[in-house]
């Protein structure tokens, strides 16, 4: 049993970029298929699909530019002992807004952005540039 289903997911995807394998296999949840989601939406991934055999997994295409990761950095930001939540004032920029917040908020999963945009807080979940 997996105590902190976001940081497995992120570091499935760190390894595999580190890898540089083109496709990775994670096992499937609304919150993985929310950030899969966002992911795609910002262009760091190519794309993503389900898989439904004995259980559902999500297939998630790789992006790369020179050889190099799209992704270069994902740093887990609230942790199951410690929770950082915040108001949409105090929404924190990622390099300068080069990179991306993912906000869980009470209308889903999305970026700093658009957080920012419908004047929403929530719980940071990552950072990823």
């Amino acid at each position: 049993m997996n105590t902190d289903p976001i940081a497995d997911f992120l570091t499935r995807i760190r390894n595999a970029c580190f890898a540089k394998h083109k496709l990775l296999k994670i096992p499937s949840s609304k919150l993985k298929k929310e950030l899969s989601k966002v992911l795609l939406e910002n262009g760091y991934i190519l794309d993503y699909k389900l898989e439904k055999k004995d259980k559902e997994i999500i297939k998630i295409a790789l992006k790369y530019f020179k050889n190099n990761s799209v992704i270069q950095r994902l740093i887990r930001i609230s942790k199951p002992g410690l929770r950082k939540y915040t108001k949409y004032k105090n929404i924190p920029r990622v390099l300068n807004g080069l990179g991306i917040a993912i906000i869980s908020t009470s209308y889903g999963i999305i970026t700093d952005k658009q957080a920012r945009k419908k004047r929403l807080g929530g719980e940071i979940l990552c950072y990823v540039y």
